[in-house]
């Protein structure tokens, strides 16, 4: 077992990653005094892990599914959630708990983060993207038709418990569309942590335990001190939105047919790409990247063609944008990263060509 910390100025909660981390619930609950804890998960996942984890859970949890997939992320979604919360009588003293990925996560967050203006809150994700990278950070938000995450506040959790028998049951596409958050960390922060995936990729893609809870854990502490140093993206944190800008764009435009991972393995390319043509990046370091996406199973192709034109206009409904202007965060090397402003319509068209089907 793996504890990784979190301090944020004002707050510190503790990662807990390995096998059977769901057991450390009840040391995390000890101080929320005996008041109920409302499990929000999917129906898929409640299938496979509801019971599990309210056998660990006081005899007074209560439980609310939500339809999966990225529709859930909505504000009709959620405000039958906060339905089900006056339901329930949900006080100041009770603790929402999301058991799921990062549709799940965030929206869990952020109706923690808005009911009665504030309550406690756990994340237990169930995927690899969001246990590697949105479930620390306390970045919350739902999506509306006009774009991704436009809604949405910093609330941050209790505690993050990460138990690895959750991942192992993920189909092998799931599994690994969550490693792209891993190489963007290594891409903005870690050269070491890239070596580790190309020296590993055949071992972290068949989930040995030997290698899946060192990354995690490596994961979780990049993660940990940019949000340390940055909660509120006023600066650093804003170098973990690489591949975003154009991954969120992709996501949009192909209604969310492939995960998000995906479309973000596809958004680091192309600002690779970007990067490269710019003169920031060496070719070798972007190919290195998109090796190692290709050998953790991550598409390097776009499924079909976009419209280059509809790509910018999504780019340009993207909430990091500042004074009408589209920012990217671009690397300049392995481990070190650019925030670029002035990238041109034919700039971001030219890099598209990199994922042509």
């Amino acid at each position: 077992m793996t504890c990784v910390p979190v301090a944020v100025p004002g707050k510190r909660y503790d990662v807990w990653i390995g096998p059977r981390a769901r057991f450390e619930l009840r040391a995390l609950l000890a101080p929320a005094g005996g008041g109920r804890v409302v499990v929000i998960t999917d129906d898929v996942v409640a299938a496979l892990h509801l019971q599990s984890l309210l056998e660990v859970l006081p005899g007074n949890a209560l439980s609310i599914r939500v339809p999966p997939g990225e529709q859930s992320k909505s504000i009709a979604r959620l405000a039958k959630l906060y339905d089900q919360l006056a339901a329930f009588r949900i006080e100041r003293s009770d603790v929402l708990l999301s058991l799921g990925g990062g549709v799940v996560g965030d929206l869990t967050g952020f109706a923690a983060a808005t009911w009665l203006r504030g309550v406690p809150y756990i994340q237990v994700p169930t995927t690899t993207e969001a246990a590697v990278d949105a479930s620390v950070g306390g970045k919350t938000g739902v999506n509306l038709p006009a774009g991704k995450n436009l809604v949405g506040a910093f609330h941050q959790p209790l505690g993050v418990i990460i138990d690895s028998e959750f991942l192992a049951t993920l189909p092998a596409r799931d599994f690994s569309a969550g490693l792209a958050e891993s190489i963007k960390h290594a891409a903005i922060r870690d050269p070491d942590l890239l070596t580790f995936h190309e020296k590993n990729a055949a071992r972290i893609v068949a989930r040995e335990p030997a290698v899946i809870e060192p990354l995690l854990a490596r994961n979780v502490a990049i993660k940990a001190a940019v949000v340390a140093a940055d909660e509120r993206e006023a600066d650093l944190r804003a170098i973990l939105n690489h591949g975003h800008t154009l991954g969120h764009a992709f996501e949009h435009l192909l209604g969310y047919e492939l995960r998000h991972g995906e479309c973000v393995a596809l958004g680091m390319i192309a600002e690779n790409a970007m990067a490269q043509a710019r003169g920031l990046l060496s070719p070798g370091s972007a190919e290195r990247i998109r090796d190692a996406l290709a050998a953790l199973q991550l598409p390097t192709r776009l499924p079909r063609p976009l419209d280059p034109a509809a790509v910018i206009d999504a780019c340009r409904m993207d909430k990091k944008n500042r004074g009408g202007a589209i920012h990217f965060m671009l690397l300049r090397e392995i481990g070190a990263v650019q925030r670029v402003t002035d990238a041109t319509d034919a700039e971001i068209a030219a890099a598209l060509v990199a994922l042509a089907p």
